[in-house]
């Protein structure tokens, strides 16, 4: 058995393709290609089928796929198992996250996890978009989600939860004096997260389990919280944010956070994965570091 050869059809099967594999691995295209050509010469039989649109496995082909993945798994444990040094990661992780997250939170202890790990590598891919984590090789997603996620094979692991506030001005807030309902915030400018021209209203939850819907209009849209931010604390309007977020500018008197007794979301935090077994130490290791280290981060702060 060729495990380079083994290794290349099982990355193609795993990245549905072999332009998606070849982008995961960094190298060319015609070397997978070549490699899996030559495997299934070897066999005498053909492992795919290709056509312009899509592969599949032949019957043949998934059952060389099951035992290769397994030859593979047992060979990553195995060196795994054999390491004197345990601390001694080695190797690529490969995160998705959103701009805040990777902005707000990560930005604070990922500095600490890789100089504790001088040999693994990080690749960190911030978007507002949700990746396929599949197609574009990640081994980790950190997701906010105010509802279940489907169920998409993947393993998720919850986090914590993040509790959403309105935040203004300390003018702004002036303005306003002791805003005690949501109504007290009727006419007043909003900053939107998300450029896309949909949602007016801040949803609410207060105290005894009453909500609120307080419309606004938007004098400013954008996928970048800091940009939010700061139009916030210039006096802008009023914006929504994680609690996390504006930490510091509320210990700082920059941000005060409007009506204190409601909250504008808690959703959730999950970590998700692929469900497979022998995942890499490194990735099994920053997964345990980011369940253990980011509920400090976004669970709380910006009471103030």
């Amino acid at each position: 058995m060729d495990l380079n050869q083994a290794y290349y059809l099982v990355h193609v099967v795993e990245k549905q393709g072999f332009s998606a594999a070849a982008r995961a691995l960094g190298i060319p295209k015609s070397r997978i290609s070549r490699q899996v050509k030559t495997l299934e010469e070897s066999l005498g039989m053909r492992l795919l089928n290709r056509d312009s649109r899509q592969m599949s496995l032949t019957e043949a082909g998934e059952a060389y796929y099951r035992h290769a993945k397994m030859a593979l798994d047992c060979m990553v444990a195995a060196e795994a198992a054999v390491r004197k040094d345990k601390d001694a990661l080695e190797g690529t992780v490969t995160v998705s996250c959103s701009v805040g997250v990777a902005q707000f939170a990560l930005s604070r202890i990922v500095p600490r996890f890789l100089a504790e790990n001088p040999r693994v590598v990080l690749r960190l891919q911030a978007s507002n978009e949700y990746a396929d984590m599949i197609g574009d090789g990640i081994d980790l997603a950190i997701r906010g989600h105010a509802s279940l996620l489907p169920d998409s094979g993947l393993i998720q692991r919850r986090i914590t939860e993040t509790p959403w506030h309105l935040f203004g001005s300390p003018d702004l807030a002036q303005q306003v004096g002791v805003a005690v309902t949501p109504s007290d915030l009727e006419g007043l400018p909003g900053l939107a997260l998300g450029w896309r021209p949909e949602g007016n209203s801040w949803s609410l939850q207060g105290p005894d389990g009453r909500t609120a819907s307080v419309p606004y209009a938007a004098r400013l849209r954008s996928d970048d919280m800091a940009t939010l931010k700061q139009a916030a604390a210039e006096g802008l309007g009023v914006v929504a944010l994680p609690a996390y977020v504006c930490a510091e500018d509320v210990a700082a008197g920059r941000l005060t956070r409007l009506l204190p007794d409601w909250t504008a979301g808690l959703p959730e935090i999950s970590l998700l994965m692929h469900e497979r077994r022998g995942n890499p130490p490194q990735v099994d290791a920053f997964a345990a570091f980011l369940r253990r280290e980011l509920p400090d981060v976004m669970s709380g702060g910006g009471n103030g």
